[in-house]
């Protein structure tokens, strides 16, 4: 299948040496004196992807998610194990990897073309589409060392993309840059994705990962942890930047209604119950748009705790975050819990989200984050729809307070 990915038991290793004469000495002597380590970046990673699939590559700097996308180009060559890409790739890996910065942008474009495979007919056919999408006209016959990174992103994307490839590998190219240019980018990968390209996304945005991948694959020390859909891998990654001490574990299951939710924390403050009322106190999964609603959280507490905060996080039908705040930004001093002695959380809210399924996120933390203590924190802690109501409709993701109005002014023809 044309797109089509598949790896097996794919790794890297590099050697380290403790400095520069270690590295003369060893090749000096033909090996025989050794004075390096191996550092594996990729070791034993076995995946599939289907042609026209989008797939997220995520984990921490230093994780190999950089080494597996050269590996899967060809740039660098596997230590062991092997893969198969079947169709065109292009990719857009390091700032600037492959530009020369003495030539000029449309030269670098000429020699990025033709290292692709096209011939200097479809190259030159190429340049004015790859000029109008980049929209560097003024600065295509200026060498590249006079480029911002940004500029570099322009041009870079606007080469990878001139002609739609098989398979886009992007890392982190689209971090650098402005958001006009962002959205535009983001704006042409759905449209290649919708069109049956296939992709392999890096990046630490956890919004842009849920948005354009179909799954996502969690990387930590090189070794592949995770395969899933995007939202389950990105929320047990989230745990694992939480999991500061071994007693912090973490549970993935499988609720009712077949969402993957994940549980972290060290249980010290628990949440018990998460329910959703509606204005007339009633528990409910479902909401009139507009409509008044209140989330209770119940915590028990293990040991005595007056330090800690309640937080919520609701998340639309992708995993993307939509709203988000807790008691502290809210300005609510915590009650000093204890055992034995349960405490809730209620937070009021005005339900003025687009119509569709909801998931919440409940945490309780350290007033500081959960990055400093983690007591308990839990995924798709709830669902709920919104549904049209009485209130005008509407299209997106929020219903803000609008009014129009029609007026004519008629011509004065004196």
């Amino acid at each position: 299948m044309t797109g089509a990915i598949k790896a097996r038991g794919l790794g890297k290793k590099y050697k380290r040496y403790p400095n520069a004469w270690h590295r003369l000495g060893e090749w000096l002597t033909a090996g025989r004196w050794q004075r390096h380590e191996e550092h594996w970046a990729v070791r034993d990673v076995d995946f599939d992807v289907a042609g026209g699939e989008a797939i997220g590559i995520v984990g921490q700097n230093g994780a190999g998610k950089s080494t597996l996308l050269k590996l899967i180009v060809g740039t660098c060559e596997p230590s062991e194990g092997s893969f198969e890409v079947n169709g065109r790739a292009t990719a857009l890996l390091e700032l600037g990897m492959g530009f020369h910065p003495d030539f000029d942008g449309r030269q670098n474009a000429l020699m990025a073309l033709r290292m692709t495979g096209f011939d200097d007919h479809e190259s030159l056919a190429m340049l004015p589409e790859i000029e109008s999408f980049s929209e560097l006209s003024g600065f295509l016959d200026q060498p590249l060392r006079t480029y911002s990174s940004g500029m570099q992103v322009r041009l870079a994307f606007a080469i990878a993309t001139a002609q739609r490839p098989d398979i886009l590998i992007v890392d982190e190219a689209l971090s650098v840059g402005d958001a006009y240019f962002q959205h535009k980018c983001i704006r042409r990968i759905r449209e290649f994705k919708q069109q049956g390209t296939t992709m392999l996304f890096v990046s630490h945005d956890p919004t842009a990962v849920k948005t354009l991948c179909d799954r996502a694959l969690l990387l930590e020390q090189g070794r592949l942890i995770l395969e899933d859909s995007a939202e389950a891998v990105l929320d047990y990654y989230n745990a694992r930047l939480a999991e500061r001490e071994k007693a912090a574990g973490i549970e993935r299951r499988r609720t009712d209604n077949k969402r993957i939710q994940t549980q972290s924390g060290n249980r010290l403050v628990e949440i018990t119950e998460v329910v959703m009322r509606d204005g007339d106190n009633r528990e409910t999964h479902s909401f009139e748009c507009g409509e008044s609603a209140e989330v209770v959280c119940s915590l028990a507490f293990a040991e005595p705790t007056s330090e800690y905060a309640v937080g919520i996080m609701i998340r639309d039908r992708l995993g993307n975050e939509v709203f988000g705040t807790n008691t502290v930004l809210l300005g609510v001093a915590p009650i000093a819990g204890e055992p034995n002695t349960p405490v809730t959380a209620d937070f009021q809210l005005d339900l003025n989200l687009g119509y569709g399924h909801y998931s919440i996120t409940v945490a309780v933390h350290s007033p500081d984050g959960h990055l400093a203590k983690n007591y308990h924190w839990i995924d798709n802690a709830f669902t709920f729809q919104v549904v049209p109501g009485d209130a005008s409709r509407f299209a997106g993701v929020a219903r803000l307070p609008a009014s129009a109005s029609l007026k004519s002014y008629a011509q004065d023809r004196s």
